[in-house]
């Protein structure tokens, strides 16, 4: 077996109590294919099963990108001639979050850069945020021929009220820092620009100092607090995501979906109608 596909997608790093997951894909802007979503599932569970692991932090690795969403090069090349397999990578993203929501710690998503589509969904996923102040937000469903059923239609109205949920997920505009701040979005925005230079150890503090807190608390009053606080996000995961599953997977041969996906590597706009 070659070197490239032995390489793993996710790095995890234990340190004084703290699992942190990164998505290890600087190349691609930590964009998420199938490969990447099996193994993020295997980390946030092997954390929620190892006692030694207090808090859990989910990043992607470099400056540049949280994570981009989804693999794109992976839907054209493996999915537009196999729908069936785009059911399948759709299906694998429910387990990821699922594991998410599972992991029985608190979790911090370190933002570290761009957290785009499916990459916005998991940082919506964490308990916390911190964001760096070069990074932002967007999400982009209605620009490509699909919608953010997987996290984003059902946790924006409840972290950012439903106004302005609507105009992320309808208008598709990034959100810059203190507009995420502003909104509930994130928890903390660290000053990481210098120039045109991005130095991550403001972030790296700001996570840190989260983290330690967290760790100096009471584990399973934590577990119990973190399962009543998260209610109304489980209610309205369970409730919407298998419909948006079965959604997603059967509109992925339609013309919107194949344009979407032609328009982005053509480099274009997309033409959205007939």
């Amino acid at each position: 077996m070659s070197a490239s596909r032995s390489r793993l997608d996710v790095r995890v790093t234990r340190r004084d109590r703290v699992a942190t997951i990164t998505i290890d894909r600087p190349d691609v802007r930590n964009a998420l294919r199938a490969k990447t979503l099996c193994e993020l599932t295997a980390a946030f569970r092997d954390a929620a099963a190892d006692e030694s692991v207090a808090v859990v932090v989910l990043t992607g690795e470099g400056s540049e990108s949280f994570s981009s969403g989804a693999d794109l090069r992976e839907y054209r090349d493996a999915y537009l001639a196999r729908p069936a397999e785009y059911a399948r990578y759709i299906r694998l993203f429910r387990e990821t979050m699922d594991a998410l929501l599972d992991a029985g710690k608190p979790t911090i998503a370190r933002i570290n850069g761009a957290a785009v589509g499916g990459g916005n969904e998991l940082q919506l996923g964490c308990d916390l945020a911190v964001m760096g102040d070069h990074a932002m937000l967007q999400q982009v469903g209605t620009r490509v021929g699909s919608v953010a059923c997987l996290g984003a239609t059902q946790w924006l109205p409840i972290l950012a009220g439903d106004r302005r949920a609507r105009e992320i997920l309808l208008l598709c505009e990034p959100v810059p820092p203190a507009d995420a701040l502003a909104m509930g979005l994130v928890n903390r925005v660290a000053r990481c620009r210098r120039g045109r230079r991005v130095d991550l150890a403001p972030l790296d503090r700001a996570v840190d100092e989260l983290a330690d807190k967290l760790v100096n608390k009471f584990p399973e009053c934590t577990r119990a607090t973190r399962e009543q606080i998260g209610f109304w996000k489980r209610l309205a995961w369970s409730s919407t995501v298998g419909g948006g599953v079965e959604w997603l997977a059967a509109h992925f041969a339609s013309r919107e979906a194949r344009e979407g996906i032609a328009a982005f590597f053509e480099k274009r706009q997309p033409k959205f109608r007939e």
